[in-house]
């Protein structure tokens, strides 16, 4: 599975096998043997792999179909949050860009760019709180 998915976030950065080579700091071969399933990479780079693609390294291995490093209750909260903006948005009157009145398509396109700043900020202060002060998931 490892193969697999590895193949598969390269070729969806449209990266090339050396690209990825050199970010990870091993030889061309060795990186096409990884996506061939003939070598295994050692735990430092199957994390730098996890790094660059922003994914966990569950979701690489295939233990897990969901490829982001936040967990089940926090998307959940993303949901939540994402659904309060959402109603806000389309309860406010006159809502306006630029001056312009905001098509339904801009909306949308609003609320995309929305959910993604939601996880990425969820991500992030994930990684700065000190674990005494996170609530258990």
């Amino acid at each position: 599975m490892l193969n697999i998915r590895i193949k598969a976030l390269r070729k969806g950065r449209n990266k090339t096998q050396q690209d990825i080579a050199t970010i990870l700091g091993v030889s061309r071969p060795a990186y096409t043997a990884y996506e061939q399933g003939n070598r295994t990479p050692d735990n430092e780079t199957i994390e730098k792999l996890a790094d660059y693609y922003d994914v966990t390294i569950d979701y690489l291995y295939g233990r897990t179909d969901n490829p982001n490093r936040i967990s089940d209750k926090d998307e959940r909260d993303i949901a939540k949050r994402l659904e309060s903006f959402k109603e806000d948005l389309e309860n406010s009157d006159g809502l306006a860009f630029d001056g312009e009145p905001m098509s339904d398509e801009a909306k949308e396109s609003l609320l995309e760019s929305m959910e993604l700043l939601f996880k990425q900020t969820q991500r992030i202060n994930k990684k700065f709180t000190p674990k005494k002060f996170r609530e258990d998931e």
